[in-house]
C-alpha cells in the first residue's frame, strides 16, 4: 500500500501524477481539461520505460479522448476509466491516499494535513487570498473525495514551508492593526519545490542538510527565489500573493505601489484592470511581447532591443536577490537552479552569477551548457560555493508529505 495519487486541480483543468513511493518511480501521469466547456480533453500517459517490467502491458504510451467533461466530478470519472482502459490497474495498485496541491494555506498551515470538513472550511475561507487558486483546489478535493471516498485524502500548501519566517520578514512596514485585521503579510508560494529542491541539494552533495546555508532559486513562468538556512526558510521573495518579487513571464514582481495609484489617477484604469495589467500583461510578456525566455534569449540576438532589455531587467532583479540572500544568510554553501528556466537556460544561469566572484561563486561555463535531466553541478572546482542544477519534482514533494501523514 505505497501507492499515492497527486492531484493538481485548477479551475477548468486538472493534473494528476500516480507515484510508487516504495521505489518513486511514476506510472502515470495525465491531465483532464476544458472542464466545463462545450468539448473536454484527457491525456493519460504511462511513462513505460519509468515502469517495472512486471507491471507494463501492451497499452499505449499515451491515449487522448475529447468529450464534454461538465463538471470536476465528470473529470474524475474520465480519468478513472483511463486507468482501467490503459493501466496502471487501480484495483493491482490500490491507492494509499489522494495528495492535493493547495495554494494557499495562510498561518494556519504550516504542514501537510490530513483533509477533514473543518480543513475544507478553512481551505474555502482563506480563499480571499488565493481567489484564482483555493476555490479550483477545493473543487479537486470534493470531486476526488466522491471518487476515492473510502482512501484518505491530503492537503499539501504552497505556504506550508514559509512559515518559518520570522516576523521580521514575513512583516510589512504598514499599520501593524490593519494588517493583522486583513491578514496582509508575506506568505510565500512554490513552498514544495523550495523544499523539495533544498534537500534534494544536500543529498547530492552528501552533506547534512541541518548544516547548509542555501539559495533555491525556482525560476519559471512564475518565479521566486528562497533563502534556506538549516532547511528551513529564512526569506522568501514572493509575499503576500504569487505578484511581489522577481520578473516573471507575465507578471511584474516588485513594484512601486504609487505606480499603481498614479495609473489609475491618470488614465482611470480600475483595480481589476490594474490586477490584469500586473499578473497578466507584465513581466517578460509586458516588456518584449514573448512570455517565454526562450523567446526573448532568440529575440535579444536578433538585435530585439526590447528583448535585450527584459533579459537585462529580469537578471537585475534576480542578482538583487541573490545579493540580498547573501547578507540575510551571512554565508552561503549552496545556490541552486530549479523550474523551466532555471533548469535550461544557461545564459540565464551564467548571467545572474557573473561579477560575483568575490563571494566565492564561480561557474565552470563548460558545466553550465551541458544538458541533462538529472541533478548537477555547474559550479568551477575553485568555487567556495556549490551552484547545482536540481530539476524540481513538486508531485513527489506533494507525495512524500502525504505519505508521512497517512
Amino acid at each position: 500500500m505505497s501507492i499515492v495519487l497527486v492531484v493538481n486541480s485548477g479551475s477548468s483543468s486538472f493534473k494528476y501524477q500516480l507515484i510508487d513511493m516504495a521505489t518513486e518511480q511514476t506510472l502515470a501521469t495525465g491531465l483532464v481539461e476544458r472542464i466545463g466547456e462545450s468539448s473536454g480533453r484527457s491525456v493519460h500517459t504511462i511513462p513505460w520505460d519509468d515502469v517495472p517490467s512486471a507491471d507494463r502491458t501492451d497499452a499505449p504510451r499515451t491515449t487522448e479522448r475529447t468529450l464534454p467533461i461538465p463538471d470536476h466530478t465528470a473529470g474524475f470519472r474520465v480519468m478513472l476509466d483511463a486507468f482501467e482502459a490503459n493501466g496502471p490497474s487501480l484495483t493491482q495498485h490500490p491507492l494509499r491516499a489522494v495528495g492535493h496541491r493547495v495554494v494557499h494555506g495562510g498561518k494556519r498551515f504550516f504542514e501537510a494535513t490530513l483533509i477533514t470538513g473543518l480543513v475544507k472550511i478553512n481551505i474555502e475561507e482563506l480563499s480571499e487570498l488565493a481567489p484564482l487558486h483555493n476555490p479550483a483546489n477545493l473543487q479537486g478535493i470534493e470531486a476526488a473525495q466522491k471518487a476515492f471516498p473510502d482512501i484518505p485524502h491530503v492537503a499539501v500548501f504552497d505556504t506550508a514551508f514559509h512559515q518559518t519566517l520570522s516576523p521580521a520578514a514575513y512583516s510589512y512596514a504598514i499599520d501593524t492593526t490593519l494588517a493583522a485585521r486583513h491578514r496582509v503579510r508575506k506568505y510565500g508560494f512554490h513552498g514544495t519545490s523550495h523544499k523539495f529542491v533544498s534537500e534534494e541539494a544536500a543529498a547530492f552533495l552528501g552533506r547534512p542538510l541541518g548544516e547548509l546555508n542555501q539559495i533555491v532559486l525556482h525560476l519559471g513562468n512564475g518565479a521566486s527565489a528562497t533563502a534556506v538556512s538549516g532547511g528551513r526558510s529564512v526569506e522568501t521573495s514572493m509575499g503576500m500573493t504569487p505578484l511581489e518579487g522577481l520578473v516573471m513571464g507575465t507578471r511584474s514582481g516588485d513594484i512601486d505601489p504609487a505606480v499603481l495609484i498614479h495609473l489609475h489617477r491618470r488614465t482611470g484604469m480600475s483595480f481589476d484592470d490594474l490586477d490584469t495589467m500586473l499578473n497578466r500583461k507584465s513581466g517578460l510578456v509586458g516588456m518584449s511581447g514573448a512570455g517565454d525566455m526562450r523567446d526573448v534569449l532568440e529575440r535579444s540576438a536578433g538585435g530585439d532591443e526590447n528583448a535585450a532589455l527584459a533579459f537585462d531587467v529580469y537578471i537585475h532583479r534576480l542578482k538583487g536577490y541573490i545579493g540580498n540572500y547573501l547578507a540575510q544568510l551571512g554565508s552561503v554553501d549552496v545556490i541552486s537552479f530549479t523550474a523551466g528556466v532555471g533548469e535550461n537556460a544557461a545564459p540565464v544561469r551564467a548571467a545572474a552569477l557573473a561579477g560575483l566572484e568575490a563571494f566565492g561563486i564561480r561557474l565552470s561555463p563548460e558545466r553550465n551548457e551541458e544538458k541533462s535531466r538529472d541533478p548537477r553541478l555547474i559550479s568551477a572546482d575553485d568555487s567556495d560555493v556549490a551552484v547545482l542544477v536540481i530539476p524540481t519534482n513538486e508531485e513527489l514533494e506533494i507525495a512524500r508529505q502525504t505519505l508521512s501523514v497517512v
